[in-house]
């Protein structure tokens, strides 16, 4: 099987939410700094500083519960559109050296330097060089992984965190990946890893005992792709982020709703599901539409639309409160709702808005919920 031999690099931010937030704020230094809800809230944890990991609460995690091990710790609303800013000058030092960048998300991507922009033939120093580079121009550190494709380039990045550098030659992979825990390779959640485990397969030379169609024959197209991730391969290439017409969110309920806090609260939910799924594509939207399905199954959508400009956060919310309030009163017997979704139409990237108004300053992201 031909290997085909890029230079690819992962950047990742370190705890990026809180480590922002401490720059910021230099009197946090040294303490547990969580990003996210309040601890009395239903919210869950954005991100958290190495300080607070050191007690086991990792982003996702319900704010209570992480205040219950950790009541120390500096709760902090989130920042989004400062976080978005510092993403931007991140972003911008990594064009500098290469076209062929693919955002994961606001604090981590992809970079193929195999044909760079520097004419430089170390994967290893330009890695080297953009970590100087954040930290001078951000005061931020940022952790970096080296390889021959993105999988593993990703996976090392993870392994000298934070502020570290891990390079993998291809003469090294399989020394690297063999005694790795096989729950870090890409697709392996509890499902798969427990299938894996009973078959004894707890490390990732474990693999190795079994051919491409024993492994296809227990887990399908994903045991395909294990048998490749194990033995370091990965075809796929560095590809910038394609343009979406829209981008949008919905919840089915538990149970059904009826209009009250239990239904802002999912509303609020939504709209910060709807940032994440927005984060490192960097875009606006001049239309806004809200779905709403009853308890009988019948649906509904109201849009909201600007000609001029993208619509902010307190447009959008204050749109989708009214409009359910209103279908609320008028609704037969005030009929519950069992789904609400919300959608961003006629995407726009904030440098094309720029350019149709150079004399407005572009606000980044200033669409997205406020600190609750």
């Amino acid at each position: 099987m031909n290997l085909p031999l890029r230079k690819i690099i992962h950047v990742d931010m370190d705890a990026f939410f809180a480590s922002v937030e401490i720059l910021d704020q230099p009197s946090l230094q040294g303490r547990p700094v969580l990003v996210g809800g309040s601890p009395q809230s239903r919210g869950v944890v954005c991100a958290a500083s190495y300080e607070a990991r050191k007690f086991g609460i990792r982003s996702a995690m319900p704010c209570a519960e992480a205040y219950r091990r950790c009541p120390q710790a500096v709760f902090l609303p989130p920042r989004f559109e400062r976080y978005a800013e510092i993403s931007q000058q991140v972003r911008q030092i990594f064009y500098q050296y290469t076209d062929l960048v693919e955002p994961l998300s606001l604090d981590e991507a992809w970079l193929d330097v195999t044909q760079n922009l520097m004419e430089v033939p170390s994967a290893t120093w330009i890695a080297q060089r953009i970590r100087q580079e954040i930290l001078s121009q951000t005061g931020l550190t940022a952790s970096a992984g080296v390889s021959y494709n993105k999988f593993l380039a990703k996976l090392a990045t993870g392994q000298n965190k934070p502020d570290g550098l891990t390079v993998v030659p291809p003469q090294k992979a399989l020394d690297f990946l063999a005694p790795l825990p096989v729950g870090v390779l890409f697709g392996v959640g509890k499902v798969t890893g427990a299938k894996l485990v009973a078959q004894g397969i707890q490390r990732v030379r474990d693999l190795h005992r079994y051919s491409l169609a024993e492994l296809e024959n227990t887990l399908g197209k994903m045991g395909g792709q294990l048998y490749l991730y194990a033995r370091g391969l990965d075809f796929r290439e560095v590809t910038p982020r394609r343009e979406r017409k829209s981008i949008g969110i919905e919840s089915t309920f538990s149970q059904d709703l009826a209009h009250g806090p239990a239904l802002a609260e999912e509303l609020e939910n939504l709209f910060v599901g709807l940032y994440k799924r927005l984060q490192g594509k960097q875009q606006q939207g001049r239309s806004f539409t809200l779905k709403v399905k009853f308890s009988d199954f019948t649906q509904i959508t109201r849009a909201l639309s600007q000609r001029q400009g993208p619509l902010s956060f307190e447009q959008m919310r204050c749109f989708a409160q009214e409009k359910l309030a209103s279908l609320w009163q008028s609704s037969a017997e005030g009929r519950k709702i069992r789904l609400l979704g919300l959608s961003l139409g006629q995407l726009i990237h904030p440098s094309q808005e720029a350019a149709r108004a150079e004399n407005r300053q572009l606000q980044i992201f200033d669409f997205f919920p406020p600190a609750t």
